[in-house]
């Protein structure tokens, strides 16, 4: 393990901002990941070295340099660990790509991940934000995580009731941020999947395909065919996906906006509760395809900022603040963001 100085972290995130960070090291290993820790403790001014820990740098957003120490998370590794007449348990590494976790259940026919084909990021972000798409979410699947706790320096278990997974919120996100680092993600999955197709236009996406009996490889082929067509590659144009999450508002709040916006996008969460697309908001404010610089709003989906290539993080960062403003003025209502700013 080497801790190089002063290293570039524009090839780290995928907005694909230009800034550095003043200590940067990876790790493969238990080892490694303690040897890195070890120095941080070593070179720590006053006490404390700000600690980042990167996986696939999708749901981030530098602002500035990094004055601290940055850790590349690289353990890789996928297994099947268990498994019982009615569930397969899969132990990922938080360093895997989260979409060669999804190939990997698919090609062995474990159903389960299939929904959640095509999310940028690593295993480790996973549970950290109870990732979700396509009427499924992380928690839906997931069995137990272990992490290592930076403090006592020693490896925890944490089960589902243990993780507080709320929407796009874990324990990882709020009580527990900067404490631990996730080494393993191990995911239970039913031998025999229940078919999740009702969400969006998966159905409609299957039906163009000419798919008569459905597969987990065809509503995978059928979610990336969708992600593909609406959202933009970080590779070709720097973004961190939804930027914002879906606000949940009361059925109050629901009704006051449909009664002047009947083509209004929302899903019923309960009685007393609505999801509302923040997409469909961002768009009615008229920001969809809005540009500054190289600073803006994708043109075909709201939901997602982009660095068309010079933007700074900053810039990204006072759009986002000016479409918020300009929802919360139009509907009554707040978005909140996904990303993480840095």
């Amino acid at each position: 393990m080497q801790v190089h100085q002063n290293i570039s972290l524009k090839k780290y995130n995928t907005f694909g901002m230009a800034v550095t960070a003043k200590h940067f090291a990876s790790f493969g290993s238990l080892d490694e990941l303690e040897e890195a820790l070890h120095f941080r403790r070593d070179n720590a001014i006053k006490g404390i070295l700000p600690l980042m820990i990167l996986g696939g740098g999708s749901n981030v957003l530098f602002t500035k340099d990094f004055d601290g120490l940055v850790l590349k998370n690289e353990l890789l590794g996928i297994e099947l660990t268990k498994e019982d007449p009615d569930y397969v348990y899969i132990k990922a590494n938080a360093g895997e790509v989260w979409h060669n976790l999804v190939e990997y259940c698919i090609s062995n026919n474990y159903p389960g991940l299939e929904n959640l084909s095509l999310i940028p990021g690593n295993v480790g972000a996973s549970p950290m934000q109870n990732i979700g798409a396509y009427g499924v979410e992380l928690k839906d699947v997931f069995y137990e995580l272990e992490a290592y706790n930076i403090e006592e320096r020693v490896v925890e278990t944490f089960s589902i009731d243990e993780c507080n997974f709320g929407y796009r919120e874990s324990v990882f996100k709020n009580k527990y941020k900067g404490k631990y680092i996730i080494l393993n993600v191990t995911y239970r999955l039913r031998k025999k999947g229940v078919f999740n197709t009702q969400y969006g236009a998966i159905n409609v996406e299957l039906e163009r395909m000419g798919i008569k009996e459905v597969t987990i490889r065809h509503i995978s082929n059928a979610i990336i065919n969708i992600r593909t067509s609406k959202l933009p590659n970080p590779k070709v144009i720097g973004n961190a996906g939804s930027f914002f999450k879906n606000p949940q508002v009361s059925k109050f709040t629901w009704h006051v906006i449909w009664e002047q916006y009947p083509d209004v996008v929302a899903h019923q969460l309960d009685d007393m509760n609505y999801k509302l697309a923040a997409g469909w908001l961002i768009e009615k404010c008229g920001w969809k395809g809005f540009r500054k610089g190289d600073a803006g709003c994708h043109e075909k989906q709201a939901l997602v900022l982009v660095n068309y290539g010079t933007a700074k993080g900053e810039d990204i960062l006072n759009l986002s603040d000016e479409i918020i403003a300009s929802v919360e003025r139009k509907f009554g209502v707040k978005l909140e963001k996904e990303v993480n700013i840095v």
